[in-house]
């Protein structure tokens, strides 16, 4: 049973929809989303790295809709859970390989969006809505 509609659900909401079908995107054009992600060209067109791209992102694909189906069960304190785990370590991956490949800009937002969703799944704002 879907939990009543709250404001605080936004962000939530949209973390899981963007990474939902965000993760798609690689299925269809994953050089356009290894550079959208920030990595230089030389990655981009790399045959290997689109490869492992498209795998590492079907099983983001699969948290994100996860997050959909555990909220529209009405398991907040899950989709919390979810949260706090997608934005600590996959925020923190982020930065570190964008660190690594000298994309400075994309390390700021990565390492800041993956603390904020942390930061929203550790507090509990989804499930203290």
């Amino acid at each position: 049973m879907s939990p009543p509609f709250a404001l605080a659900h936004i962000p939530t909401l949209f973390v899981a929809t963007a990474v939902t079908f965000g993760s798609m995107i690689p299925l269809f054009n994953a050089e356009w989303a290894i550079t959208h992600l920030g990595l230089p060209r030389r990655v981009a067109v790399s045959k290997e790295a689109q490869t492992m791209m498209i795998f590492g992102t079907a099983r983001a694909t699969v948290i994100g809709a996860s997050m959909l189906v555990f909220y529209y069960q009405g398991k907040l304190v899950e989709v919390d859970t979810v949260m706090v785990l997608l934005g600590a370590y996959v925020g923190a991956v982020d930065a570190y390989v964008c660190w690594l490949e000298g994309v400075q800009d994309k390390t700021v937002f990565r390492g800041v969006s993956g603390a904020l969703i942390a930061a929203w799944g550790w507090f509990g704002m989804t499930a203290g809505a």
